[in-house]
């Protein structure tokens, strides 16, 4: 039986997206790099799904791209990094940016390893709660390469220029405490993963609507325009006062503590 390298539980509006390649620490192979685009797209179809919580299966996170595995056929590295314009993302990025692109919060719970690749993917996330054991590395300078999966979007928003070469130039590896002091994890606890169901948990009290408006408003105008970001603020808030999720929201505030939110909206 083949083994199912990317699980998907959806249950109450949080999906649970695990990488599933314990035997290798759950690296990156040709199938794992497809599996999770197309899980990213699996999602973003499903209107229900309120966060995500993305984990590694075993005791690791994810030790990066298995180049052995990726190498072994020509093809497929082509099919990796193909794409049509240079500033579009190739199946490489979109596993990573992908998740920046969900109109729902993305919390990565990471434990264990988290190198090269899986350090690219989890940057991709909106959260990382990682435990102070663990180890984050962007690692591809130590293999003569530079960070291309669009790992670096994020990276550049969470610390500074000099800290962002100092950490890819040496390929350091940082416990989860010096990660969370550098800027690299949201929090550390213990247990990532029930850390991640947590704080997901307190994210859906939000409407799933205002959710993706605040997601997109940040990510779209974080390095924009003042009058870019004007606009998006003035078109967002008139689609959230039109629809039924402001309404519910408000009635939360009152005697509904608990009334459930409508679906998100479909044109986020």
């Amino acid at each position: 039986m083949t083994q199912t390298l990317v699980t998907l539980d959806i249950h109450q509006g949080l999906a649970m997206v695990g990488l599933n390649r314990t035997d290798k620490y759950n690296a990156l192979s040709f199938e794992m790099f497809t599996r999770i685009d197309q899980t990213i797209k699996q999602i973003s179809q499903r209107r229900d799904v309120q966060a995500v919580v993305l984990f590694g299966h075993g005791d690791n996170f994810c030790s990066g791209l298995d180049v052995k595995s990726v190498m072994s056929s020509a093809m497929q590295a082509v099919k990796l990094l193909f794409k049509w314009l240079p500033g579009n993302a190739n199946l490489a990025q979109r596993v990573s940016i992908g998740w920046r692109c969900l109109p729902v919060p993305v919390i990565c719970a990471i434990d264990g390893i988290c190198y090269g690749g899986g350090m690219q993917i989890a940057l991709g996330c909106d959260y990382r709660i990682a435990s102070p054991d663990s180890q984050l590395s962007v690692m591809e300078a130590k293999w003569g390469l530079v960070p291309d999966m669009a790992g670096l979007v994020g990276l550049r928003e969470l610390v500074g220029k000099d800290q962002a070469m100092l950490m890819t130039m040496t390929a350091a590896i940082y416990s989860g405490n010096e990660a969370k002091a550098l800027g690299l994890v949201t929090r550390v606890e213990a247990a990532p993963i029930e850390a991640a169901k947590q704080l997901a948990t307190e994210l859906m009290r939000t409407s799933p609507d205002a959710n993706a408006a605040i997601k997109h408003s940040i990510n779209r105008n974080w390095t924009n325009s003042i009058r870019r970001l004007l606009s998006r603020e003035s078109r967002f808030q008139v689609g959230l006062l039109a629809g039924k999720n402001r309404v519910v929201a408000a009635q939360r505030q009152g005697k509904h503590p608990d009334k459930p939110y409508k679906q998100r909206q479909s044109w986020w």
